[in-house]
């Protein structure tokens, strides 16, 4: 099924296609420090559940400006008073959005600066790799502003940093940054500089690896989290048998035999 993707179609997201495969997709709202309102929601649904149908290969996610994203638009959310059964759904579609993301088998490297703070660390943490800078920082101020998340922090931030440091971060406030946040999981990679130059380089190794290969690696593992230990072993099984067996990893695999591919060395 083969879809296309129109960046002209989209206002709150800038989409950014390279001769690659990698795709740049920025959130567009630098007066707002990029919070997410359901408008922007609706366009992380159309880009991540058409990406892997349009060729897309990787996504390197930013947010425009200073800031990554600065969560829930409290303003629109305040003025939109909404009923609580209007905001459960408001709820649902950002996890059906950040769903798209985890599960949609292509690689999303996220590009951290400013703020990654509230529904914008929710946004961070459906991402599969995360860069940050030494500005960047996390927190979950729910907490203090009367609030509780409903983006999936519940998920995977505590899954990323472990509940009790998740109940730390919104009973008291606290925030993450600097190396830290690498230690306790809030990102992969920190960089001094250039977060974007760093996120790009991965996603474009990344779109070099066969695209079933990471289907699974960017789908599977996360269905295989949820399932039992028994369960997820035969479904791991189930899926090696699949992609182990393509016509372009045979290739690979005869390059490795020949010994023109290259071999895993270690790195500084």
């Amino acid at each position: 099924m083969a879809v296309t993707l129109d960046p002209a179609q989209f206002e709150n997201l800038l989409l950014e296609p390279r001769d690659d495969g990698v795709w740049v997709v920025t959130v567009n709202r630098p007066h707002k420090r990029n919070a997410l309102d359901p408008a922007t929601i609706e366009e992380l649904v159309e880009f991540f559940s058409k990406a892997r149908f349009a060729g897309v290969k990787s996504v390197v996610l930013a947010g425009a400006g200073d800031h990554f994203c600065a969560g829930l638009d409290l303003i629109e959310h305040h003025d939109a008073d909404r009923a609580p059964e209007d905001f459960m759904h408001v709820c649902l579609r950002w996890h059906e959005a950040f769903n798209k993301m985890e599960y949609g088998g292509v690689p999303v490297i996220a590009a951290l600066q400013g703020a990654v703070v509230g529904g914008g660390l929710e946004l961070a943490s459906s991402a599969h790799v995360r860069v940050m800078d030494d500005s960047t920082y996390f927190a979950l101020p729910e907490g203090q502003r009367g609030l509780f998340t409903g983006g999936g922090a519940t998920i995977r931030v505590a899954d990323l940093v472990g509940k009790a440091r998740m109940i730390d971060m919104m009973l008291m406030g606290r925030v993450y940054h600097g190396q830290e946040a690498v230690d306790v999981g809030l990102a992969q990679y920190k960089v001094d500089n250039d977060v974007f130059g760093k996120a790009l380089a991965l996603a474009q190794r990344a779109a070099e690896n066969l695209p079933l290969t990471n289907f699974a690696i960017c789908s599977a593992i996360s269905h295989m989290q949820n399932m039992s230990a028994l369960d997820a072993a035969y479904a791991e099984a189930v899926v090696a048998g699949v992609v182990n067996t393509q016509a372009p990893a045979r290739e690979r695999l005869a390059a490795f035999a020949d010994k023109s591919a290259a071999r895993v060395r270690k790195t500084d």
